[in-house]
Formats: C-alpha cells, sequence, structure tokens
C-alpha cells in the first residue's frame, strides 16, 4: 500500500485527497488536492472567476508524537454577495483559521473540562490560539434560535475582574437555566442592549423577568418590556432583613456598651485557661448567629439565646420575629401572600426600631414584584450557581485579560453547547 492510500484511509479528509506526504523537522506535512473546482465564499455564494491563488497549512490533530500539518491550494474570489475578496470555504477548516476543525473541536472539548494553560501543553499551542479557536467554536455552534420563543428570564450580574468590573448574564428559566447572552457592564443600557437584541416581537413574548432589587435592571426593563411582570429574587429580600438585624444588633450593643462600661482590666496578662470576663455587650455582641440562622439549625447554645432574649423582651427578639414573618411569605400560597405582606408592613412600619422601618419602605416600594415572584415561583437560584460557575470558570483559566473571552467561554461551558468529538463523528 502507498503512503498516500495509506493516509487517504487515516485521514479520510471530506472532499479532498491526499497527494503527498513529506516529514519534516516541524512534523509531517501531508499534501491535499481539492475536488471541487468551483470556488465557494464562506458566506455560500458560488464564483467561477479566481482572484489569486495560494498555499496553506492548517494544523491537524497529531501524529504520534509529530505533528500534522494539511496544505492545500486555496484561492480568493470576489464575493458579488459580499461584495469584497473573500478567501473560499474548505471542507476541512473553518472560514480564517490556520487549524482544522478536527483540532478545534478537541480544544473545545477540552476547555469545557480544564483550563486553557492545560490544554496549551497538552496539545502544544499558545493560549492566544486556544482563545480564538473557542472564539470560533462558539460562533459557529451557537443557537441562534435561542432567542426566539422566549418567556421566563432571570438576569444577573456577577464580577469578573477588581476594580468594579462585572458582566450581566441573561439565562433562561425553561433551558434549566442556559446563558443566552452575557454583556460587560451592569448598567441599564447593557440589558437595553440585550433587549434591542431581543426585537420589539421578541420583548412583547415576555412573560416575567427575574432579577435583584437594584434600580438598573428594572429601568432597562420598564423601557423595553414594560409589560413583562418582574420579580425580585428571595434571597435578597431576605438578604436585606438580615442587614436590618446586623443593624439592630449593634445599636443594642453600642447601647449596652454605654450603659454597663467593661471593668478596668487589671495589669499583666490573665492566667493561661481563665475564662473571659462574661459582659452584657459581650454577650449582645455574640448574639448574631442566633438570630440570622434558620431556626431548623439552631444548636443549644442558640436556642437558649432566643429563649434568653423573649424573656427579657428584647428589641432583638422582636427583629428575630420580623425577619421570620418575613421569611413566612415564601413558604405560603400565592392566594394569601399579598394579606400575608400587608400584615407585615403594617407592623414593620408601626415597630419602631429604624433599620426595619427602612426596610419597610423599600418592601412597599417593590411590593408588586415580591408577590409576583411568589405567585411565579420565580427567583435567581439559578443565576446565583450559574455566577458560581462563572467564577470557577474564570478563576481555573487564572484570569481573563478581557470581558470578550470570558464571554466566549461562558458561552461555550454554560450556554448549552455540545462539542462532538472526531472520535465520536
Amino acid at each position: 500500500m502507498r503512503v498516500t492510500t495509506a493516509f487517504n484511509k487515516l485521514l479520510a479528509i471530506v472532499g479532498a485527497s491526499v497527494t503527498s506526504v513529506t516529514f519534516t523537522p516541524e512534523g509531517v506535512v501531508v499534501g491535499l488536492r481539492r475536488r471541487r473546482r468551483r470556488p465557494i465564499c464562506p458566506c455560500g455564494w458560488k464564483g467561477r472567476a479566481v482572484y489569486d491563488r495560494s498555499t496553506r497549512r492548517w494544523r491537524h490533530l497529531d501524529l504520534a508524537s509529530s505533528k500534522l500539518f494539511l496544505e492545500a491550494e486555496i484561492r480568493r474570489l470576489r464575493c458579488r454577495r459580499c461584495d469584497r475578496v473573500r478567501t473560499e470555504a474548505v471542507p476541512w477548516a473553518r472560514p480564517s483559521a490556520r487549524h482544522t476543525r478536527d483540532f478545534e473541536d478537541v480544544v473545545a472539548w477540552l476547555c469545557q473540562h480544564t483550563d486553557k494553560t492545560t490544554v496549551t501543553k497538552l496539545l502544544r499551542t499558545s493560549w492566544e490560539t486556544v482563545a480564538g479557536i473557542v472564539g470560533r467554536v462558539v460562533a459557529e455552534h451557537l443557537d441562534t434560535r435561542r432567542l426566539e420563543s422566549i418567556d421566563r428570564i432571570g438576569v444577573d450580574e456577577v464580577s469578573w475582574r477588581k476594580g468594579h468590573r462585572y458582566l450581566t448574564v441573561v439565562a433562561d428559566h425553561d433551558r434549566d437555566g442556559a446563558v443566552i447572552w452575557a454583556g460587560e457592564g451592569r448598567d441599564h443600557t447593557m440589558l437595553e442592549q440585550f433587549y434591542d437584541l431581543l426585537g420589539p416581537d421578541g420583548c412583547t413574548q415576555l412573560q416575567a423577568v427575574s432579577l435583584d432589587m437594584g434600580g438598573a435592571y428594572k429601568t432597562a426593563t420598564d423601557n423595553r418590556a414594560g409589560h413583562a411582570r418582574q420579580c425580585v429574587d428571595p434571597f435578597h429580600v431576605i438578604k436585606l432583613a438580615n442587614e436590618a438585624i446586623d443593624k439592630a444588633r449593634r445599636q443594642a450593643w453600642n447601647v449596652e456598651r454605654r450603659a454597663n462600661p467593661a471593668p478596668k482590666r487589671p495589669r499583666g496578662r490573665p492566667p493561661k485557661g481563665s475564662p473571659p470576663t462574661p459582659t452584657k455587650p459581650r454577650w449582645v455582641k455574640h448574639t448574631r448567629w442566633a438570630l440570622l440562622k434558620d431556626p431548623d439549625a439552631w444548636n443549644d447554645n442558640q436556642l437558649a439565646v432566643l429563649d434568653a432574649l423573649r424573656r427579657e423582651r428584647s428589641v432583638l427578639y422582636r427583629c428575630w420575629q420580623l425577619k421570620e414573618g418575613l421569611r413566612d411569605l415564601y413558604r405560603l400560597r400565592h392566594e394569601d401572600a399579598a394579606v400575608h405582606l400587608d400584615w407585615w408592613l403594617a407592623w414593620a412600619c408601626r415597630c419602631r426600631i429604624p433599620a426595619f422601618v427602612t426596610l419597610s419602605k423599600t418592601i412597599r416600594a417593590n411590593r408588586d414584584r415580591l408577590l409576583a415572584a411568589v405567585e411565579l415561583g420565580l427567583s435567581n437560584s439559578k443565576l446565583e450557581g450559574l455566577n458560581s460557575k462563572i467564577r470557577l470558570i474564570n478563576h481555573r483559566g487564572y484570569g481573563h485579560h478581557s470581558a470578550a473571552a470570558l464571554i466566549a467561554m461562558i458561552y461555550l461551558c454554560c450556554g448549552g453547547i455540545t462539542v462532538q468529538l472526531p472520535t465520536e463523528r
């Protein structure tokens, strides 16, 4: 069997046949001859006149320990559809690529499972080459129909670099939280770009949007999709209640600290193993986790703390009751949620605890958005889990030099893209 016949059977290049095999210091160079005579533009237009010709090499999957290159004559044509001179498309490589499809698919599959530095060492290529390959694979495999028939979406921000550098991520609730769009920034103009990409018909089809309590995403949604129901994430609501408890606890600690100053400490270091001097301010300071934790997760000490606060009629006990009353909103049926929320707002605005009076004003301003979240059962839990995955992608890449490179990795790993390996075809 001739060597060209062996490589024809080994490589099985679609649309070309092997004409020569050369062993060079760089690796094995396989010469190809095209079967198609008419050049085809990457846009699909077929031409007859050839502008010029040249010889090009493409990196292929390694042959044992040697690099393998495909070499063929490639032509340029003047495309009437693109109205410019373009290089013809070849079946074994993507447009403007210097690597074959098989090589790029292996790189993309590895990037879905490990960091780029490991890929560069395994396949003997550069970090920039891997980033370019990821961008081309994502551009080809990213489903253009992902923005069609969208009913419920979630919007959240994620920090990708120090210096308040953020990304806005949009996920589809009906596709298990798959990313459908991402952009650099977190202001209202960034989310408006997504709505503009969605188009008027797509915005009209939107039924619900889950988001945080920030004003930027609310402004963009009001401007572009005002009819869609906005659902405030329950996590952010309870987070505000926990912050209100912390403010009240610090205020109570300051009051006790001024009323019961700590006794003067004797000179010298206290004996080893001696217990700390119990004081009321110190006890108030250490009530934090008993107030913030879920009652189902209390230990005996935290249960005793809440019992002591109840017996003393402490203001912190009322704070805990207010926080748990707000949590009960998400344990009720949506038919009873409105009555319960109105009752809680009436209680909170008259409690005379400054932190919870302020919280009640915030909750009242977002009342309809809270009730929509309860009625539709929407939250940003999928987005929060997605943010953790994005931070892992950014961390395992040891940081990314540009937001575009990270966004391409987000689409590749979180956008529902399935890369088929050459061995699976």
